[in-house]
This record gives structure tokens, sequence and C-alpha cells, in this order.
């Protein structure tokens, strides 16, 4: 087997022309709306909405300019749409006509707005965004440009007083006293009503269709700040008298109301695995508050879990009532896929859709009972499909069309083998661009990060990439992932360095076996976040790699406990024990303390404001490495936090990947 070479191997920048889709939304029985997010010529990413009329197929570009648009939902009687755009600052709500026009900027927030829904009857819109305790919201105004600067000098000029354990994260940096409250804006009035006002962060969740209720999730417990809890609340529109529907063992979201009020669906559990544990699906009685499980006999996770890197912008994953108010659907993570699901109010399970690829979002429409599916293939960065009720398919966008024709795309090979202690381990092998048989070529194992997350059958630009510059290319999903069930995914918990290392180092021993155009004496390994840390283990117990690049990863846990955003609870929920409990069991599975048996050639690459895994991490083991004089460089990224092979600076990301491909050109 040769591969055909007419098409050009895939570069570091190419994610800049590449087309992310997000957010089907159906519109009307033959319109959805989508957002594009690209790379523009200013080297920033851009959302744009658009609409596609599926009668004449037709696609209308409804927003424009160099900005973040997206969250388009029209009004129940379709003569209004909402989206979000930070063409002001901050990401606002902004209103327009169905009919066309200028659209018309609703909210001043100086923190923006998210999590926008319509009211039932359309007359409001109900958002959250974060406000400080005594904030007027009649009066609030977003900061201007200059405004902004100036803060951000004052700030620089005064010190950060804590008083919270949970005083930053890595999404919002270090945080203020705003909490995010749930606000109401009346269309007709033009006036804004705040519905809470608990010293608490309310995360909004869905309105019921008698517009009598809204479901919202929070921590309301005294202990909050320690505390991981997230239970869901009803509150009633007009008096603002809330309700607690779970019992605060627990955590909640994605609640969704039956069309018929009567009943509430929602993803959760009650941390029986802690972190590792599957997320369950309930059914709620709104009259007698009474909860049902639906997934007991399940061995799916629902919900999205797929690792990738040019998944820009969020889309519905369910759970979605059925238009009889008796069936639910929803995606859910099994074997390298992902797919969509359908659930009866008994738990019985059936697939809808499952084609070995990553649905990514989807929208159903009652009247059709029909469906817009997002999905990706490792050769396809992602396209729309309708799925009709009668199960058949049609493809309706192309929108990477000329970059598909143009790029070569390796298309992965499964591998699956048993380990040593009798787990089915699965996994996928890229030839390098331009194979060749016969030819010995070097080799790259890549390790995800989580560890509870799930590599699979979608487009991964990185993954190319290093099959373009010659690699062969392993990826699997040692235990500690998602999907297959409960058991594997809790396999890596108070097992880290032990059954997860045996996994991989069996999976690069299979290929091996089985694959002879490896070159044996040419093997890199590469992971961030808990890949790192697993990059981090592996060098510091083989030598067989020549080459490897540890990237936003973990090499101490005794300091990550203190420093991480995630640390106090991360270290008692994945190793059973913390910081005062044990140090001794915390510096034994730390990378650190093996530092001196590192041969291999280690790149670090960090974020400079990454708080998950701090760059500290990064620091401690470049230091240590290089005072025993080993071979080893450390990139650091300004202002790049722990999304940065994801969503960071485009600019970063590309400096990011030509700095892993140095590294291996250079020892491989």
């Amino acid at each position: 087997m040769t591969a055909s070479t007419a098409k050009r191997a895939i570069a570091a920048t190419d994610f800049q022309n590449i087309k992310v889709l997000s957010e089907p939304q159906f519109i009307s029985e033959d319109k959805y709306s989508y957002v594009i997010t690209s790379v523009n010529s200013g080297k920033e990413y851009e959302s744009q909405v658009y609409v596609h009329n599926l009668a004449n197929d037709s696609h209308k570009q409804w927003t424009s300019g160099n900005h973040r648009n997206h969250t388009f939902c029209v009004s129940p009687n379709k003569e209004k749409a909402f989206f979000l755009s930070n063409r002001s600052g901050a990401a606002q709500i902004w209103l327009t006509d169905m009919d066309g026009g200028e659209s018309k900027q609703i909210t001043t927030f100086p923190n923006g707005v998210f999590s926008p829904v319509w009211s039932e009857d359309g007359k409001s819109i109900l958002f959250c965004s974060y406000l400080e305790k005594d904030d007027d919201i009649s009066t609030l105004k977003e900061l201007s440009k200059e405004e902004k600067q100036t803060k951000q000098k004052e700030a620089q000029t005064k010190p950060l007083v804590v008083d919270r354990l949970r005083y930053k994260s890595d999404a919002r940096g270090f945080h203020d006293d705003s909490k995010a409250q749930i606000i109401q804006y009346d269309l007709t009035a033009g006036t804004f009503r705040q519905l809470t006002e608990n010293e608490a962060d309310h995360h909004l969740i869905d309105v019921s269709p008698d517009n009598k209720n809204l479901i919202f999730a929070a921590n309301l417990e005294e202990d909050a700040d320690s505390s991981l809890v997230s239970d869901l609340y009803l509150l009633e529109l007009q008096s603002k008298e809330i309700t607690k529907l779970t019992d605060s063992k627990g955590s909640y979201h994605g609640a969704a109301f039956s069309r018929d009020n009567k009943k509430i669906v929602a993803y959760g559990h009650e941390f029986e695995y802690a972190g590792a544990t599957l997320t369950k699906l309930f059914i709620y009685d709104v009259d007698s508050k009474e909860k049902k499980l639906l997934s007991r006999d399940w061995g799916i996770q629902p919900g999205d879990t797929m690792v990738a890197d040019m998944r820009l912008g969020s889309s519905e994953t369910g759970p979605v009532w059925s238009d009889n108010n008796e069936s639910i659907y929803f995606v859910g993570s099994d074997n390298g896929a992902i797919s969509l699901y359908e659930t009866d109010l008994e738990g019985n399970l059936k697939t809808r859709y499952s084609d070995h690829s990553h649905l990514f979002g989807f929208s159903y429409n009652p009247d059709t009972k029909s469906f817009i599916l997002g999905v990706s293939h490792p050769t396809d960065p992602g396209n729309f499909y309708r799925l009709a009720a009668d199960n058949t398919l049609e493809k309706l966008t192309d929108v990477n069309k000329e970059f598909v024709s143009e790029v070569a795309l390796s298309s992965p090979e499964e591998i699956t083998f048993t380990s040593s202690d009798g787990l089915e381990i699965q996994g996928w092998l890229l030839r390098p661009y331009g194979f060749q048989e016969g030819k010995k070529y070097p080799f790259v194992l890549e390790v995800h990060g989580g560890p509870h997350a799930m590599y699979g059958q979608t487009f991964f630009h990185e993954l190319q990439l290093l099959a373009a510059e010659g690699y062969v290319v392993l990826y699997t999903n040692p235990r500690g992932s998602h999907g297959y069930g409960q058991d594997f995914v809790n396999g890596v918990r108070e097992n880290y360095g032990k059954g997860d290392y045996q996994d991989l180092m069996e999976a690069v021993d299979y290929c091996l076996e089985q694959y002879s155009f490896i070159d044996e004496n040419r093997l890199g390994v590469t992971g961030g976040s808990y890949g790192g840390f697993m990059t981090n283990w592996i060098v510091g117990h083989t030598n067989r790699f020549k080459a490897a690049v540890t990237q936003r990863s973990i090499s101490n846990w005794l300091s990550f406990y203190g420093v991480s955003d995630i640390g106090f609870f991360f270290t008692k929920w994945e190793h059973g024990v913390n910081l005062l409990e044990d140090p001794t069991e915390l510096w034994d599975i730390s990378p650190l303390k093996y530092a001196e048996n590192v041969e291999t050639p280690l790149l670090i690459l960090h974020g400079e404001k990454d708080y998950r895994c701090p760059i500290e991490q990064g620091e401690q083991l470049f230091i240590t490495l290089k005072h025993l004089n080993k071979e080893v460089e450390f990139v650091r990224f300004p202002n790049a936090n722990h999304e940065l092979s994801r969503s960071g600076n485009p600019a970063l990301r590309v400096a990011r990947l030509e700095n892993i491909c140095r590294w291996f050109e250079k020892y491989l």
C-alpha cells in the first residue's frame, strides 16, 4: 500500500483555513440557523450566524464584522431573533427582526451576558450576568475601551485580597465579588427585572412552556466555597419563589421541561465515583417532585466527552423532549464515537444515529420529527446533515470542501487489544503522509487529558499534522477514559502511573508487533494535562522513547494541591488522599520524584495563565532537569490558559504546533 501525494500535506497554520460549524437550530420546518467560526485576516477568531433555507438550498449570512456572533435564537412567533455579540466589547444581547433591518443592542452589562432564552410567549428574554451585590441593573453600562484600560491599570496598583478557597478558575482568572444572577428583559416595556439575588452563581437552564417557571442550577449551601454540589431549583416567575428539586448530594445540569410542563429531565450524579462517575439521566415530576432514574442499566456516558482541537462554539447535546413527551433525545459517548440516542420514560434505550463519528450537536423539530445533526469525521472537520423521521440521512453542507480537496488527510486504522490484566483497549493509528511499503517511520504516541475523556472518531488537526510530518501516530483510550462503562472509567483512580501506564506501553508493544513499518528506535510521546502528567511519568520510568513533549502538565501532586483551581479536591478524588493526609503517597506518584531517571530529551510547553495546571508545574520540572544536566527546553506562552491548544490565540496555537514538530524533527 502506497499513499498518494497528489494532495499537499497539512500544515501547522491550516487550522486557520478551517471553518468550524456549531449551533444548528431549527427555525421552521425548512429553515435552520448555524454558526461558522473561523480565523480572520487579522488572525483573530470571528463567528458569524447563517440561515439555511432548505426549500431552495440557499445560505444567508445573518451577521457580519470581525466579531464573535453566536447563540442565535428565533422567538416563538418567528418574528424576532436575538443573538450574542461582542461587537461592543463584552458579549451582549442583540435583537433583530426576521424580515430584516438593523440589529439593536438591548443589554449593556459591564460583564456581558450569557445563557439567554426566550420566554414561550415571546414577550421576554431571560439571561444571566455577573453582578455585584448592590448593582442597579437599570443603570448598568458597559465600560468603554478607555475605561477598561483605566480600570486594568488601577487594578495593577492594588493588592488582591483573598478570603475564599475558590478564588480563581482557569476560565475566569481571578474572581471578583460578582455572582451570576438571572435577569428578565421585557421587550414591550424595555425594562429589566432581577430574578435571583443570593450570594451565589445561578445558571439559567430552561423556561417552562407555560411561562410560569424556570429551572436553574446553583450551590446555595452554607459551605458552597468548599462544596462541589450543584442543585436544581425551580423559580416561579411571578412571585420569584424558589423550590429546591435535588438534595445537595450531587451535581446536576442540562435540565429541560417536557412540552406539557409536567416533567423535567436532567443530567446528574451523586459523586459515587467522584470525578469518574458516569452521568445519569433523571426524570422529575413537577407536581410530586419525585425523581426517577432512567439510565440504571446503561453503559454509555450521556454527553460529549470527545477530545478534539477544532470544536470552537457550543451546540445542543440534549436532553431534548420528543413532540409527544414520551421520548428523550441526547448524545452519548461510547467506544470512541458520539452518537444520538433515544430513551422512553422507562429507560429503554435505542440508537437513533451512529456512524463511527463525532456527533457534536443537534436540533430536533417536533413538527417533522426530524433532526439537524452536526457531524465530524477524522477526515472531515464537520458538516450538517438532516436525519428524517424515517432515519434517512441527507448531507446539507460542505463548508470545508476546498480545504479537504487540497489537503491529504490520514484515515485512522482502529486497533483493539487485550491488556495483560484482561481489559480491552481501543485505539487508532494514522499512517504518515506519502506512506510507502517497506519504509520505516518514526512513531509518536499521543495521550489525552482528563483523564476522564475520550479519543475517537473526530477531526483532530494536531494528530493529522504529525502524520503529515512523517510520523506514525497512535492515540488510545487507556483505563480512565470514557466510553467503556463505569468500571473502566474508574480504573485509573488511585492507580495513576500503574494500570494506565501499562495500557499505554502495551499499546505501543502491540503496534510494534503488528506494523513492521514502525521504527522501534525512533519513538516519541506527547500529551497535555493528564496526558502531560503521563508523558512526564513515562520518561521517568522508561528510556524507550527518544523524544517527548509535555504540555500543560502536572509534575508534582504536592504543590498541585495548593496551586491548581481544582487541586484542593482533585487530589482526593483521583488519588484518595490530599496533601495533609498522605504527602508520601502524592510524592510517590509525582513525576518530579523520578527526574534523575529521565534520559529522554524533553520539551516542556506551558501557558503563563494556566490555572488548571499552573505553570509552576512546568517550572519545577524544567529547573530540576536542567540542574541535573538533562536535555530539556521550556517554552512559555504569554496570556495563555489551559485551553491554548483548543481555543487559544491563533498565533500561539501555531507556535505551539511548530515547537512540537521542531522537537520531534530534531530527535526522531
